[in-house]
């Protein structure tokens, strides 16, 4: 089993990362919240040039792990836009986007978009989406906007794996960035005539995180494969990458936060943005305790199919 990305799509990563440096790159969070109106115009376009929109994620393994590589690039930079969710539109529905919801209140960052949606539950229920007027400011609501539903059918199980999935990926581009601020912060920052970086106390938070982090990436990149190798699996392995991904993030964050201070909140920190940002891909469609539930009742007393799992148990459980 190879569960690395493919030097290809690591490089497509790269120049999705590059692309948005030159169209704006921190700046273009900002100019979402500023012209709300306008915020399809300052992604979709760039993305649209490196031919991100025509990846088959659905028929091709490479074209797969490209899509993860630009919804980690999105994370980076924190955009205000469905990336992951545009990416993983049904192939068998004519829609511009998929988004995974909850059983009650289904909602979606997808306010001020003239988009074509469809919802799925994980339970496999599809209905065609339609995105309520926001009640407040993006600012307060981060493009979340409610949604109204018309059923299609219950033919979406694999949808909702994938749109657990490259979602994922997005929330580990903002890790992979609050770990990167949190280390040039302590690096430059001095007390008591030493750098933040140099007290044993700040490197134990530091490595922490990055323990965090890079198990989400391990979890990740092995979902993709369970996507197409262990189809059975696929949905309890988005669901645990889902958990851990949540889990990672409140560590993160907090020590992101911790170690930065009060200028982490505020806006002149990219780190601000990328907190509040995080906040629709953390809850929606389900939240920590939610997501655990979730999992708990799907695997039961079985538990997750793993290394030491008997291939001629049909029921995947592990063998001790």
């Amino acid at each position: 089993m190879n569960i690395d990305l493919s030097r290809e799509a690591t490089e497509y990563g790269r120049q999705v990362l590059r692309a948005l440096e030159a169209a704006g790159g921190d700046r273009l969070v900002q100019q979402a919240e500023e012209e709300p109106d306008r915020r399809e115009k300052f992604v979709a376009p760039v993305l649209a040039e490196l031919g991100a929109w025509e990846l088959d994620v659905r028929g091709s393994a490479d074209e797969l792990e490209a899509a993860a590589a630009v919804c980690r690039a999105a994370g980076y930079r924190a955009l205000a836009y469905p990336v992951a969710e545009r990416l993983s539109r049904p192939a068998d529905l004519d829609a511009d986007g998929l988004l995974v919801v909850g059983a009650n209140a289904p909602a979606g960052a997808v306010a001020d978009l003239d988009l074509r949606w469809v919802a799925v539950t994980l339970d496999g229920e599809r209905s065609h989406a339609l995105a309520l007027p926001r009640s407040s400011p993006p600012r307060h609501s981060a493009f979340v906007a409610d949604l109204d539903l018309t059923r299609i059918d219950g033919g979406g199980a694999a949808d909702a794996v994938l749109g657990l999935v490259l979602p994922c990926w997005t929330l580990l581009g903002m890790l992979d960035r609050a770990i990167d601020l949190t280390r040039a912060h302590v690096v430059v920052r001095t007390q008591f005539g030493r750098p933040l970086s140099a007290f044993q106390a700040v490197q134990f938070q530091l490595t922490d995180a990055e323990v965090e982090r890079g198990g989400v990436e391990m979890l990740a990149k092995y979902a993709l494969w369970s996507l197409r190798g262990s189809p059975a699996d696929a949905l309890a392995d988005a669901l645990a990458l889902r958990l851990a991904a949540l889990e990672a993030a409140q560590t993160v964050f907090r020590v992101a936060h911790q170690l930065q201070g009060a200028t982490g909140f505020c806006d002149e920190a990219f780190l601000s943005w990328l907190s509040r940002y995080s906040q629709p891909v953390r809850r929606l469609p389900l939240g920590l305790s939610a997501t655990r539930d979730q999992l708990a009742g799907l695997v039961g007393r079985r538990g997750l199919t793993g290394l030491f799992t008997d291939a001629d148990d049909p029921h995947g459980r592990p063998t001790w």
